[in-house]
This record gives structure tokens, sequence and C-alpha cells, in this order.
């Protein structure tokens, strides 16, 4: 029979920077469907929104942000 020693290590995750922010908005009004598609830069996204609320009033979005993240080991 063998035998297993498990040692349990604590980590951290943290952001990458130079991964960057990817930010994509998403129209929620009924039957739109538009989107910013995915823009390197957030305020861009969010430019996007607005544009899109001024020409058709649809005012809710749905907001997603990805990065880039790495573990690490606390010790």
């Amino acid at each position: 029979m063998s035998r297993t020693v498990m040692r349990y290590v604590k980590h951290v995750i943290t952001h990458v920077p130079e991964g960057g922010v990817t930010a994509e908005l998403f129209c929620t009004a009924h039957g739109c469907g538009q989107s910013s598609g995915p823009q390197g830069d957030p305020d861009d996204a969010q430019d996007w929104a607005l544009r899109h609320t001024g020409r058709t009033g649809h005012d809710v979005f749905r907001r997603e942000y990805t990065d880039h993240a790495r573990v690490t080991r606390c010790e």
C-alpha cells in the first residue's frame, strides 16, 4: 500500500498589467442585440454605449471586462 502526503500551499491571484483589459458593452433592449465589440480601452466601449443611447434611446447595457491574471505562491 502506498501513502500520499498532501501539502497545502497558499496562493494569490493578481492582475497582470501587461496583459491589458478588454471591455465590451451589450445593449439589453429587447431585440437590439448590438454591442461595442471587444475594446482594448474601456473608455472606447463606454463611448460606444453613449452614442448608441443617443441614436436609439436604449439606456441599459451589460458590461463585460476581461483581464489576465497570474497565480503565485504566497511563500
